[in-house]
């Protein structure tokens, strides 16, 4: 046995491990409501005076239970703020529908044994009704007692009680939401905390710069990385500050674009130079993204700026190298063309095949020096990777001014270095048959390059209009019509098929698109 610390009444009580099985859901629903708070704001001190004047009683008690104790919320007429739950005239009337009555405890086989009756408080009448939680749990109890045996309680105090035990619940109830509502935004608080610092240690620890804004662009949030980057003290570039970091160069394009992202809500990339801690402008890549609600609203921006500067100056090192290789190949072309010509000077006999062979050199350095690198200076008019671009920089030798005798039409494709010494050798023996044979030889003669795609396969077709009249196919096929299936068939991977209608020749050559670009 032990002693109640709390009880001056100096009652013994015992842990009683035999105590029934939902004394454990009583006590977690008991826990689920501020009945500390509640009893230090004085929350049902009202109803347990009105509780005693109604039922003309000597005390009056709004109480909840837990596993051991029976708690005062509020009282009259007694001092104690608890009880032992085993000797509780309470726990017997929240295992019953409704209003308990004993009217003599000392003549009651369940309480004539028990202290509160026996000892000083000398109490002979109860009455309680339960308090019943929203999940059906009864918790708690108001009650009276007295120390007078009585008949019973009148209809009226009987239909007063049962009033005040709604009141007391719909308090309970009522500090309950509120403290349930506290405790989950506390919660709450604490996991966006705890999410926060976990953020800021994972940012912590990245190579890259790592930073966020508000919904309109305004920097709030830098990490360490970006501090001791830039070498600037913390919270300065905050705000629109952060641009004063960028080159002078950059500073407008890179405002630009942040604005139309902010705008637009696209992804934010650009390439730029920022200042280092050591004074000098180091070149970084910034990308940003934004975070959006379940409505889709931006929430937030968080962006990043990877230092690639020893990958930019590589980069235009290998440029430089590029250029200044395809510079030496292009040169090479020239130089074997004019060694032909030197050649055949020498040998009249072989002239015509020279001149056949040194166009077709030309036609090959005029495709590389289209997609080779070149500098600002340099690159051609028209896209490096277009195949109306390509076609254009060969036929441009054929072509009078202001009167195009070769028009190119069609679907445009992507071309590379790969594909483009088959496809202008290819076009150059079709215009260079067309010269000698074809519709270009005949001053008013025009050819027509239709171009389409469909699926995944290209279809490029020549169409001669105006030439000689053709009275049948050639007999036969010489080097230039083997040369136009060797970079159609073999090169590009595709056919070819040649109609040699009265009009002219119309030559369809169907090709993979991979075969364009390895993109």
């Amino acid at each position: 046995m032990t002693t109640y610390p709390s009880d001056p009444l100096n009652i013994p009580f015992s842990s009683s491990p035999g105590l029934p099985a939902d004394v454990e859901t009583i006590a977690r629903v008991s826990a689920a409501y501020d009945v500390a708070g509640a009893a230090d704001r004085g929350t049902f001190d009202d109803l347990t005076e009105f509780l005693a004047a109604l039922c003309e009683v000597p005390i009056a008690l709004v109480t909840v239970m837990d596993d051991q104790i029976q708690r005062f919320l509020a009282r009259v007429g007694t001092e104690l703020t608890q009880s032992p739950r085993e000797i509780s005239f309470c726990t017997h009337a929240i295992d019953g529908p409704g209003l308990m009555e004993v009217a003599d405890a000392s003549v009651d086989a369940r309480f004539a044994d028990n202290p509160l009756v026996t000892g000083p408080l000398h109490l002979r009448f109860y009455a309680g009704v339960p308090l019943i939680s929203a999940e059906g749990v009864a918790f708690g109890t108001i009650c009276v007692f007295d120390t007078e045996a009585r008949t019973g309680l009148t209809p009226l105090q009987r239909q007063g009680m049962e009033v005040v035990a709604r009141a007391a619940l719909a308090r309970l109830d009522s500090e309950r939401g509120g403290r349930e509502e506290s405790v989950a935004a506390a919660r709450r608080r604490h996991k966006l905390e705890d999410s926060e610092r976990r953020f800021r240690t994972l940012a912590d620890t990245m190579p890259q710069m790592v930073w966020s804004t508000l919904p309109d662009g305004f920097h709030d949030y830098y990490n360490a990385r970006w501090y001791e980057y830039t070498g600037m003290p913390e919270g300065t570039t905050d705000g629109e500050a952060w641009n004063g970091v960028f080159h002078a160069d950059d500073q407008e394009r890179a405002r630009a674009l942040w604005r139309r992202s902010l705008e637009t809500g696209e992804p934010y990339q650009i390439e730029y130079r920022l200042r280092h801690a050591d004074g000098t402008y180091r070149w970084v890549l910034g990308r940003a993204l934004p975070v959006r609600d379940g409505h889709g609203t931006i929430t937030r921006w968080f962006g990043t700026c990877t230092d690639i500067h020893a990958q930019k100056l590589a980069l235009e090192e290998r440029e430089v190298i590029s250029q200044e290789l395809s510079h030496r190949i292009k040169n090479i072309f020239a130089v074997v063309a004019g060694l032909i010509s030197f050649a055949a000077r020498g040998r009249p006999e072989f002239a015509s095949a020279a001149a056949d062979l040194r166009q077709r050199i030309t036609a090959l350095g005029r495709a590389h020096d289209f997609v080779r690198p070149h500098s600002a200076h340099s690159r051609p008019t028209p896209r490096q990777d277009s195949l109306h671009g390509l076609l254009g920089e060969l036929f441009e030798a054929y072509q009078r001014p202001g009167q195009p005798r070769i028009v190119i039409e069609g679907a445009e494709i992507a071309v590379d270095d790969r594909a483009a010494t088959p496809i202008a050798l290819l076009f150059h023996e079709l215009a260079t048959n067309a010269t000698k044979y074809g519709a270009l030889s005949v001053e008013n003669g025009s050819i027509a390059v239709r171009i389409s795609v469909e699926g995944d396969a290209a279809t490029m077709v020549w169409t001669e209009h105006g030439g000689p009249r053709i009275a049948a196919a050639p007999v036969g096929s010489g080097f230039g019509s083997q040369l136009i299936e060797l970079s159609a068939v073999r090169q590009l991977g595709g056919t070819v098929s040649r109609d040699w209608t009265p009009g002219g020749l119309v030559a369809t050559i169907t090709t993979p698109l991979s075969s364009f670009s390895r993109a």
